[in-house]
C-alpha cells in the first residue's frame, strides 16, 4: 500500500487530464464485497501511514466520486496530482500520497 515520503511535485493539475488506471487483474478471481473490503482497510489505515487526514478525505472523495467533480475537489484541497491516474498526489507543503489501483478501479477478473 502507498505511504507517504516527502518529495516536489513535479506535474501540476490539468483539467482533463486525470484517466483510469491501466488494466489489472488480481492474483485470483476477486467477488465485489473483498474489493469493498480492501478498500475500506486501506482508507481506514492510510492516515497512519502519514499525511494529512483532510487530504487523504479528498483523495477519497476524488476516487470515489464523480470523475468530472474530481478536479474541483482535488484542487480545493491544494492537492497536485502527479499520475493522470490520480496513484501519486502531493499537498501543498510536498508530501507525497501513493494510492493503489484496486482503489482507482476495478480489477479484471472481478
Amino acid at each position: 500500500m502507498g505511504c507517504v515520503g516527502s518529495s516536489e511535485a513535479k506535474t501540476p493539475t490539468a483539467k482533463g487530464m486525470m484517466r483510469k488506471p491501466r488494466p489489472w487483474s488480481y492474483p485470483q478471481p476477486m467477488a465485489r464485497t473483498h474489493l469493498i473490503q480492501l478498500r475500506d482497510e486501506f482508507w481506514d489505515s492510510a492516515p497512519r501511514c502519514g499525511g494529512r487526514q483532510e487530504i487523504w478525505d479528498a483523495l477519497r472523495a476524488a476516487a470515489e466520486g464523480d470523475p468530472t467533480q474530481a478536479h474541483t475537489v482535488l484542487d480545493s484541497a491544494g492537492i497536485t496530482v502527479h499520475r493522470a491516474d490520480l496513484s501519486v498526489c502531493y499537498d501543498r507543503a510536498g508530501v507525497r500520497y501513493e494510492l493503489p489501483n484496486y482503489v482507482l478501479s476495478d480489477p479484471t477478473n472481478l
